[in-house]
């Protein structure tokens, strides 16, 4: 199975969600007539896409707060997408190391984004992962926002 074909998958879905407003279902069957992909795949791609769809909020707050002299309405959503697809599996997905969530947006980013795209994901990701001490954040497990600092 490959992953990184999974994630590019979620990423344009999420996209597709995001900023079309597409439907999930409708998103994910334009997304595989362009690009058929094994089941393994494709359910791997479903799971991340319900997963950040679910946890947009949260982690949108996390990039907010960690996104120094940059609001979420300045920030390309190609970008905002990304980071929200790498948040999600570094604070939510303990079977992904922290390394290759960063390394595979970042990857996404050099294709879909803009040539600085790339660093500013980097910057923001490897400071939260130094920053990271759990699986997720604290807060949420009581209902609450994270606190982007302590996650």
């Amino acid at each position: 199975m490959s992953r990184r074909r999974a994630r590019e998958l979620a990423f344009r879905i999420l996209f597709q969600m995001d900023v079309g407003g597409t439907d999930p279902e409708l998103a994910f069957d334009r997304s595989l007539a362009e690009a058929p992909l094994p089941v393994e795949e494709v359910e791997f791609a479903r799971d991340l896409v319900q997963g950040v769809w679910e946890k947009r909020r949260s982690l949108d707050a996390i990039i907010q707060e960690s996104a120094v002299d940059w609001s979420l309405e300045r920030m390309a959503r190609v970008d905002i997408n990304l980071l929200r697809l790498a948040l999600y599996e570094m604070y939510y997905r303990d079977d992904i190391p922290v390394g290759v969530s960063i390394n595979e947006v970042v990857e996404l980013a050099k294709r879909y984004s803009t040539s600085e795209s790339g660093k500013f994901i980097n910057g923001i990701l490897g400071n939260l992962a130094r920053r990271k001490t759990g699986s997720r954040p604290d807060s949420e497990r009581e209902g609450k926002e994270p606190d982007p600092v302590t996650g």
